[in-house]
Formats: structure tokens, C-alpha cells, sequence
């Protein structure tokens, strides 16, 4: 397949539908995102067959500018099945809710709702933006578990289900109503048909690995990059809203992406990237020795930023957690965030958290136990009024930080 160009499968009202879809990319200076369609109306087909003769017959449609479409109209009909990953049900969303979120209906409704984004975008439906910014939870699906964890966890959980009962049904018949199927030449239909058959009934050809290499899965070419410079994006979610940012290190100290103490933060990964193609170098990450690098790609319209989930920060219901006590709070996302109210607050050039986690401290005597759990030690004991107040005042000074671009 194409690279730039992915078929892609719609569990819509009238079953499962295939169409094709190019995620944003990048063309004299302005970014695009396309479907197979023609303005605000998506062409989507019950059979590959169809697909596959619309493609290589019909001229005109919104995918034909794109500069990988010449590549896909040469594709073998085999190519255009889409994998079992682009599947997008959306009419199942509310059967994902009958359910306790884990990491596998969380990351599925992630995809989902990601992609309904695309399509609100593409064919301008508000109304699905308006449904799913009617809940906070639907900003931290691809966060994976961390936000869902603990009383707060429940609560974004359960707000998202609520306005899925309500209002889903909205979704999908904003979708539906711009979805339609074009009449297709049978004969071209009649032989994509035989194309695929032959093509599923060829033997497959024999894979080679090397023996230390069988069964692992290849690394993420953008999280590779960003490994390689040796820069992290960052995502932090927080009273103040969803954000992303740079950091890295150097001998163990931390550098984030902005100066004298406020981190530059975008509401996106596009926005970031954005940003970062403008060439402004007013930050402390230009004196790191692989920032050329960076600044390379996005000059040329070709970084990408993708967030690993050991730099994804939660900050939101922490608060509300610790109040509870030490059992309501979940270990990773507490460890995460004082990682990086910790780090912040180093590159600034302050202690203040440092000191308020010494465990000596009320909080740190609280977050000490929670992070290193030792039966032989004495449980901090409620109310925890205290510990709650400072931990508050922790993150509030980092928010402080925050510069929004």
C-alpha cells in the first residue's frame, strides 16, 4: 500500500464499509487530510471489489491531487484489503462502555474516536466535535490506562459513558448522512473480483527471519527518530488542559523546550510541530548538540511527534486521590507526576518540590509510601488535608509554568 494512502474499514448503520484514507500530510506549506470522496461526501463501498474499480476507473474525486494516488491506482487489488488494524467500528462504541475500561477497549475507542475526528474535519461535521468535547475523557484515550484509574478515573469514565448513551447516535448519523456509494462499471467490478481470488488463493510465499529477530515487532520509525536525537515529546494532561512539549537530558539534568523557568507547551502534536517549523529559536533546547536535527525536519515539513507512554503525565484527580488515602492512589501515576513536577521544577532552577517531597514532609512522607510500599513502616493516617493542600500547591506551580503557543 501507498504509504500515505490506507484503506480502511467503517463499521457505520449500513454494516461494514471500505473506503480509503490519507492521514495529514504536508504540500507547499500547508497541511491536508483527505478520504476517498468528492467535497463533504465520502464514497465508501460494502465490497474491496468496488473499491478497487472506482480507483482504477474514475478520474475525479478528492484523493486524486494527492501525490501517492498514482502509486495506488497501480496497486494490486490484494493491496487495498484493509488490515485488521484499520478496522474503525463505530457503531459498536456504546457495546465498549458496557464494559470496565482496560487496555484493549481503551486503546480501540482511542482509534475510534480519532478517527471520527478525521472525518468531523474532512466533511465538516461540528456536531461530532461538539459530542466529543462534551466530556474530558475522550482528550485522554490514547493515554492508554492512567486517566482512568482511581475515583477521578471512574468519573471520566462514566461522564464519557453517559454522553455516549445520549448523544452517540448523533455521531454516527452525522457520518452516515455523508456517506455514499457511486455507481462502478460491473466489468471493472467482475474483475477486481477474480484479482482477489486468485490473490487469496496463491500460496504465500515463505517469510525468512533471523533467528534472534523472529516474533519482535518493529520499532516505531517516528519514536526511532526521537529516541536517535535523544529528545523526548512529552504530553501532559492537567487542570488546565491537554498539552505537549519537548524535554531531554543532559548528565541526568533536565532541559525542556522554553526559557527562564516557562516551558513552551501546544495543544497538539501539530501545533508543536508547527511551531517548531517556524525556526524560532528562542529555547534552551538549542544548545543541545542533536537540535539541528530536529530543526532539519521540521523545516522540511517532515517531523513528526509521537508521544511514548512513559513520558504521557497525568495530573488530573491525583489531588482527590491522595485525599482518599494511600490506597486510591494509582503508583505509576503518581511516579509519573512527581517525575515531572520534579523535573520542571530542577530546570528552573528551584526546590521547591524537591523539598516538599522530602519524607520528613507530610506529602512526602505520604507519596514516599505510596511509590515504596514497606509493610514494616507506619501508615500515614487521615485526614490528609495537609498532604492534599501542598500536592495542590505543587501543581499549581508547575501550571504556572506553562506557556501556551
Amino acid at each position: 500500500m501507498a504509504a500515505d494512502i490506507i484503506p480502511i474499514k467503517l463499521g457505520l448503520t449500513a454494516g461494514d464499509l471500505v473506503t480509503l484514507w490519507a492521514p495529514q500530510w504536508r504540500e507547499n506549506g500547508e497541511e491536508w487530510e483527505a478520504f476517498l470522496g468528492n467535497d463533504d461526501s465520502l464514497f465508501a463501498f460494502a465490497e474491496v471489489a468496488s473499491m478497487v474499480a472506482f480507483v482504477r476507473s474514475v478520474p475525479e474525486h478528492d484523493l486524486a491531487d494527492h501525490p501517492a494516488w498514482n502509486v495506488v491506482q497501480r496497486l494490486p487489488a490484494a493491496d487495498l484489503v484493509p488490515e485488521d488494524a484499520q478496522g474503525y467500528d463505530l457503531v459498536g462504541v456504546p457495546e465498549r462502555f458496557a464494559e470496565d475500561p482496560d487496555t484493549w477497549s481503551i486503546a480501540e475507542l482511542a482509534e475510534v474516536v480519532s478517527m471520527a475526528r478525521s472525518l468531523a474535519d474532512v466533511c465538516g461535521l461540528d456536531v461530532v466535535h461538539e459530542v466529543l468535547d462534551s466530556a474530558p475523557g475522550f482528550a485522554m484515550l490514547d493515554v492508554d490506562t492512567q486517566p482512568f484509574a482511581g475515583r477521578e478515573g471512574t468519573r471520566l469514565w462514566q461522564g464519557m459513558s453517559d454522553v455516549v448513551a445520549q448523544r452517540w447516535d448523533e455521531v454516527v448519523d452525522a457520518i452516515d448522512a455523508v456517506v455514499s456509494t457511486p455507481d462502478i462499471d460491473a466489468a471493472a467490478v467482475a474483475a477486481a473480483e477474480t484479482e482477489l481470488v486468485e490473490a487469496a488463493q496463491a500460496p504465500e510465499p515463505e517469510s525468512v527471519e533471523e533467528p534472534e529477530q523472529a516474533g519482535e515487532k518493529p520499532p516505531d520509525p517516528v519514536l526511532a527518530f526521537w529516541s536517535e536525537v535523544g529528545i523526548d515529546p512529552v504530553r501532559i494532561i492537567s487542570g488546565v488542559g491537554e498539552h505537549y512539549t519537548l524535554r531531554c537530558y543532559i548528565d541526568d539534568s533536565p532541559v525542556f523546550l522554553g526559557r527562564s523557568g516557562k516551558i513552551h507547551v501546544f495543544g497538539s502534536p501539530r501545533a508543536l510541530a508547527r511551531h517548531l517549523a517556524e525556526g524560532t529559536d528562542d529555547h534552551d533546547l538549542v544548545a543541545v548538540a542533536t537540535w539541528s536535527q530536529v530543526a532539519d525536519r521540521a523545516n522540511a515539513g517532515e517531523l513528526e511527534v509521537e508521544v511514548d507512554d512513559d513520558n504521557s503525565y497525568v495530573l488530573t484527580g491525583l489531588s482527590d486521590d491522595l485525599a482518599a488515602g494511600p490506597e486510591a492512589v494509582d503508583p505509576v501515576q503518581l511516579d509519573l507526576a512527581v517525575e515531572l513536577l520534579t523535573d520542571a521544577d530542577e530546570w528552573a532552577g528551584n526546590d521547591q518540590v524537591a523539598t516538599a517531597l522530602v519524607a520528613s514532609e507530610p506529602l512526602g512522607w505520604l507519596v514516599s509510601f505510596v511509590l515504596r510500599p514497606d509493610p514494616t513502616r507506619l501508615a500515614p493516617s487521615a485526614p490528609f488535608d495537609a498532604e492534599v493542600a501542598a500536592w495542590r500547591s505543587l501543581v499549581a506551580g508547575f501550571e504556572d509554568r506553562l506557556q501556551p503557543h
